[in-house]
């Protein structure tokens, strides 16, 4: 096992969450009902754990086992005592700025997300109450601006990317910086900083103030995907399905790097979306993009989409390769069409109210061995109801490999099995063995890939 420095500490809260109520310290606590505790728990240590390099949450949680957080209610506020914490979070004794921010970020939507279970303005039970949901979680977080002109370009990528591919993406956030844009990313490593990174750059060029590098990720991911430092707005929404509708919500365009199976889901989740007949107006900007040496791999991705979506699905998306400056004006250029339309629709700026998702998009799906194998993936699906399950394939691949839960399932059961036509089976199968050979399914220089899943046909 790696060796660890850890640290005790107590620390408080500077602007994000100054006070709890009573009851909300006792749910936080051991003592409470245990599971919000946990949960809280799992991710302040990975805020914390800055330095990690494993994408492995099993992993993470079993180095830092003895980790403890006790929350204490005071007369002047919140402080957590952390125990066995770890110690590169510190300088000095002190915790670094970023990470305290973002743990009180964590702190402040755990406790938001509990206190509103069962709350009666709360309706999951339909899909307008469900985006209603997502919209009050990213407005208690601050992260809703109204008034400000759309600027907000969401990255996705993989975290276990080349060094090659990590300084494209870099290129590309200087060239977004340098047009005055916003960066949204899952808030990690990899292709989640590279844009962040060249964006500070460019915006400390054009003299910019309160640039925004938004970050949004989920429980169930953070542990493998630790938030980088330059996020200065972290918000933890309660699933991934979630997640995904608060980036297509906030987002005013997406420009999607080399990544393996998360990418994919993500990138299917917005082809199905976009699909939807309903949303056959509404601009949106979406571009493929990397450096020479990723183009295989972009029309791999592309070949897939075709294969198993059709010609309509790639009408959605433009491909741009090796060319960082073309990538900017033309996201850019798509902006400026959000912009009219929502002018002309009476649509708000800060959240993207006129998308149409449906209810199949936003229910969570539980990764189960039986979930997993009863997948419909048959060509007589339309084409956004086959993207949607899909993307849930991916979803399950992704659990398998990094979260701690499906990671436990996987060792008890063995890997996942995934059925369907053999039309739709044989370039999944392609595009999965390629991640393997390209390892985008773990990061580099850790132990051989095993498998998470099987390909059924």
């Amino acid at each position: 096992m790696a060796p660890r420095h850890v640290i005790n500490a107590s620390v408080s809260p500077k602007g994000s969450l100054e006070t709890l109520s009573q009851r909300e310290v006792q749910q936080l606590s051991a003592a409470g009902s245990g599971s919000v505790y946990t949960l809280f728990r799992q991710c302040a240590l990975a805020i914390l754990n800055t330095s990690g390099h494993s994408d492995n949450a099993k992993t993470i949680l079993e180095l830092y086992k003895d980790f403890e957080v006790r929350i204490h209610q005071q007369d002047r506020g919140v402080r957590l005592e952390l125990l066995n914490a770890p110690a590169d979070a510190f300088v000095d004794g002190e915790m670094i700025a970023s990470t305290r921010e973002m743990l009180f970020s964590a702190l402040r939507d755990i406790v938001y997300t509990e206190s509103e279970r069962g709350s009666p303005h709360i309706d999951l039970s339909n899909s307008q109450g469900i985006t209603d949901y997502v919209f009050h979680l990213l407005r208690n977080a601050r992260t809703l601006r109204p008034g400000v002109e759309p600027k907000m370009v969401v990255c996705w990528g993989g975290h276990s990317i080349s060094a090659e591919e990590y300084r494209y993406s870099k290129k590309v956030g200087h060239e977004l910086g340098l047009r005055k844009l916003d960066i949204c990313t899952g808030c990690g490593p990899g292709v989640m900083k590279g844009p962040m990174k060249g964006a500070t750059i460019a915006h400390a060029k054009q003299r910019i103030n309160g640039s925004r590098y938004l970050g949004l990720t989920e429980p169930g991911i953070i542990a493998a995907e630790t938030p980088n430092p330059i996020v200065n707005e972290l918000v933890i929404l309660p699933d991934i399905e979630k997640r995904l509708e608060a980036f297509v919500r906030v987002g005013h365009g997406i420009i999607i790097f080399p990544g393996g199976p998360g990418t994919a889901e993500e990138f299917l989740y917005l082809l199905g979306i976009l699909m939807h007949p309903d949303n056959r107006e509404l601009p949106f900007p979406v571009i493929l993009t990397g450096p020479k040496s990723a183009a295989p791999y972009l029309q791999q991705l592309h070949a897939f989409v075709g294969a198993t979506l059709g010609e309509a699905a790639q009408s959605h998306y433009q491909i741009i390769i090796d060319d960082p400056a073309e990538v900017a004006r033309h996201m850019a250029q798509g902006l400026i069409m959000v912009k009219r339309f929502r002018r002309e629709r009476n649509d708000a700026f800060h959240f993207n109210w006129l998308l149409r998702i449906e209810e199949g998009f936003q229910r969570p799906f539980e990764p189960s061995h039986a979930n997993m194998a009863s997948l419909q993936l048959k060509r007589e699906l339309p084409p956004h109801a086959l993207a949607a399950n899909l993307r849930r394939a991916f979803s399950g691949i992704v659990a398998g490999n990094v979260k701690d839960k499906g990671i436990r399932l996987i060792e008890q059961h063995g890997p996942y099995e995934i059925h369907g036509d053999t039309a739709i089976m044989q370039p999944l199968d392609r595009l999965l063995q390629a991640f393997v050979n390209q390892h985008r399914m773990k990061l580099p220089g850790g132990t051989a890939y095993v498998p998470s899943y099987r390909v059924v046909t």
